[in-house]
């Protein structure tokens, strides 16, 4: 269903609304989805609509919007970062080959789809999902390699 090109998304987390109007309860949809290209590139969107299909779409849409660039390194992270976001607090750590990816169902989708294939997480305080998504992004762009690094400082790291 993705019209993304080699984006591939994924949906974490699709929320029920209910409004009481005159006849009854009335519904809408809030979909959180993840997206990204496996390859260093990942974002995510969030949207509601009345119906699930078009409340994801949306998602889909918000989430190209607002994508950032990972450093990977052999399939992991370069260093451990920590993410905040409201009370949820992401902690990602570089592992070795093989290890795969160890965390819960949120973190693991901006995990995957931005390409990293081994990594150790740890999630403190909030569980919903929206901050954690955002935290995990959000460590994710501190990461830094370490040409980077020498550059900004302006030395070599042995």
């Amino acid at each position: 269903m993705g019209q993304s090109g080699e984006f591939a998304e994924k949906v974490v987390k699709v929320r029920r609304c209910a409004t009481v109007v005159k006849g009854g309860r009335r519904f809408s949809f809030a979909g959180l989805v993840v997206v990204g290209n496996g390859r260093g590139k990942v974002g995510c969107g969030y949207a509601k609509a009345n119906e699930v299909p078009p409340a994801v779409e949306k998602a889909i849409k918000d989430g190209m919007k607002n994508l950032i660039e990972v450093p990977i390194e052999s399939g992991t992270i370069p260093h451990r970062v920590e993410g905040t976001s409201g009370t949820a607090k992401v902690i990602l750590l570089p592992a070795s080959a093989g290890t795969g990816i160890i965390a819960g169902a949120a973190v693991r989708a901006v995990c995957e789809s931005a390409g990293i294939r081994d990594v150790l997480t740890k999630a403190h305080g909030s569980t919903n999902p929206i901050n954690l998504v955002k935290a995990a992004l959000e460590a994710l762009k501190q990461l830094r390699t370490r040409s980077e690094v020498e550059r900004l400082r302006g030395v070599s790291l042995s």
